[in-house]
């Protein structure tokens, strides 16, 4: 109405485990429940009015959309953007399969509640922590809200400090990360995370390996989240060992404790409890010494300059059946080879129980084995992974402006006409999931040439939330879901759409619950509104019937 070309599109994100694990509990299949589910919420839209243009519709499950997901991964890999590697996982009991830091809530699974549980595992990784500092400083030129940006600065999490290198008793050396290599001289004491490789390459020499074995038992049953938030300081020391500080040249005792990580820094630090709150509180229960006058120096005398990062590389193996395969297959030998453009899309199998029972459900598909070795031999045999479903949703807004288009993802022409998005509005729970992982695939994109852009968004607004009449946030889970079709069928789409207009401004979460009598309101206010117009009508027909001004 203002003049502007509007692109107002509808789409499902429609892998994934909520729509799989509501098969499994119906004895569907996920393919069937999910276009059924589609249809149904297809009609609730357009019973709501709701003006999306429908001929670029996309559907992350469709072939012809996973297509080019399996396209860019393989792109990716051959661009050392994937990579193969055994890391820490969090693992869910319940939904038995693995699931990405940013799903791991106060250590439990954002989606079944389930406490999450550490495992080393094999799994595809995506090289995130490449574009870490791109990804911090490309958010100033951004029109975005500051605790959007404060979010994404946090969960990246860098650090400035310096790597110094500490000799053991042993012959040996450990390396520590440190924020404060000024404060060399008031470190009296070491500790490793329980993972640390020096551990259990000397556990020989450790003389007290039983009790250090058990704490790190007890370790692996916590999550890191867990870890980093714990009140209570635990660990073991690992007796036989002894650091040389490089600073002082004295001797210093060793020590695992679960509040140092073994993916933050070098898994190893200095711990200087005059100047450090955890290193005090666990100096205090184990009655290590505290050194407070000592002298501060540069970190020029000991080490060299490091950065680090709370952000870890993106592990996008699912052991799930219903997400994108992963476009990989192996040789005789087990080596991994990308599936060739020409048989992209990699298609799901159809023949497959896809109950969880802690393996990759793909594995029990003979139609998959038989596709494989029919194209590329015997003793061939396919990956039998999905992919994490934020791979799906990093680059839909591309597929929007091209949905039909079969020789490319989207046509330079449509992207040059429509990139980057103007406003993109969507809800505050993905700013460190869903808006971090598409800021990352755009500019990897970019680096590969295959877009102009190096942000995908110019404007960023986070949408409030309506909560339940329980005055929780709606979810299945919770029987709390306010159904549009019976609120249309009763009281008429006018009525909802004003309701939830007039509830609140769009960015902040209602801080009241959807009220039943709040919608009969605005209901009666049309009938009068609708009342009063026909008033008005009937006085134009009398006016002209007599040739009368009204």
């Amino acid at each position: 109405m203002q003049g502007f070309n509007v692109l107002y599109p509808m789409g499902f994100d429609a892998f994934g485990l909520p729509a799989e694990n509501a098969a499994i509990k119906l004895g569907a299949d996920p393919k069937v429940w999910t276009y059924k589910q589609m249809d149904k919420m297809r009609k609730q839209l357009r019973s709501m009015g709701a003006m999306f243009d429908w001929n670029r519709e996309i559907v992350s499950c469709d072939p012809g959309y996973y297509k080019w997901t399996q396209w860019m991964f393989n792109q990716f890999l051959k661009n050392d953007l994937v990579y193969r590697d055994i890391t820490k996982v969090n693992w869910c009991p319940k939904d038995q399969t693995i699931l990405a830091n940013e799903q791991v809530v106060d250590g439990s699974c954002e989606r079944c509640g389930s406490v999450v549980e550490q495992r080393d595992q094999e799994q595809w990784m995506i090289r995130i922590t490449k574009y870490a500092d791109r990804l911090i400083n490309d958010l100033e030129d951004l029109q975005w809200p500051e605790e959007i940006k404060a979010a994404q600065r946090n969960w990246i999490g860098k650090s400035d400090g310096a790597e110094i290198d500490f000799k053991v008793t042993n012959g040996d050396s450990l390396r520590v990360f440190t924020t404060r290599p000024d404060t060399i001289f008031g470190a009296t004491y070491m500790v490793l995370a329980p993972e640390h490789e020096f551990v259990q390459k000397n556990k020989s020499t450790i003389s007290n390996w039983s009790e250090v074995e058990q704490y790190i038992k007890s370790t692996n049953k916590k999550s890191e989240l867990d870890r980093q938030q714990s009140k209570e300081k635990t660990g073991a020391e690992l007796k036989g060992l002894k650091a040389i500080n490089p600073a002082t040249g004295k001797e210093i005792s060793v020590w695992i404790a679960d509040y140092v990580l073994a993916g933050y820094g070098t898994g190893a630090i200095m711990a200087v409890p005059a100047d450090d709150d955890r290193d005090r509180e666990f100096a205090q229960k184990f009655s290590l010494p505290i050194v407070t006058d000592y002298k501060k120096v540069g970190f020029e005398d000991f080490g060299k300059k490091k950065s680090t990062y709370r952000l870890r590389d993106w592990g996008i193996s699912r052991q799930r059946y219903w997400g994108c395969p992963i476009p990989i297959v192996y040789d005789p030998a087990g080596k991994a080879h990308p599936v060739p453009d020409k048989h992209l899309p990699w298609l799901l199998p159809k023949d497959v129980d896809h109950t969880p029972d802690g393996t990759s459900p793909l594995a029990r598909s003979k139609e998959l084995f038989r596709r494989t070795e029919k194209i590329f031999g015997k003793g061939w045999r396919p990956e039998v992974e999905t992919m994490d479903t934020f791979v799906d949703s990093s680059w839909y807004f591309y597929r929007y402006l091209d949905s039909k288009n079969k020789k490319v993802f989207a046509s330079s022409k449509s992207m040059d006409a429509w990139m980057p998005i103007d406003l993109y509005m969507g809800g505050a729970e993905h700013t460190t999931m869903h808006l971090l992982y598409s800021r990352f695939w755009v500019k990897a994109m970019h680096d590969l040439g295959m877009v102009k852009e190096i942000e995908a968004y110019k404007i960023r607004r986070n949408r409030g939330i309506i909560l339940g009449p329980d005055g929780n946030k709606m979810s299945k889970s919770k029987g709390n879901v306010i159904n549009p079709d019976e609120l249309v069928e009763k009281l008429g789409s006018d009525t909802v759409r004003m309701y939830i207009a007039f509830m609140g401004p769009y960015g902040v979460t209602v801080n009241y619950p959807w009220d039943p009598n709040g919608v009969v309101g605005v209901r009666r206010f049309l009938e009068r509104v609708w009342k009063v117009g026909q008033s008005i009508i009937e006085v134009q027909k009398i006016h002209k019937k007599f040739k009368t001004e009204p």
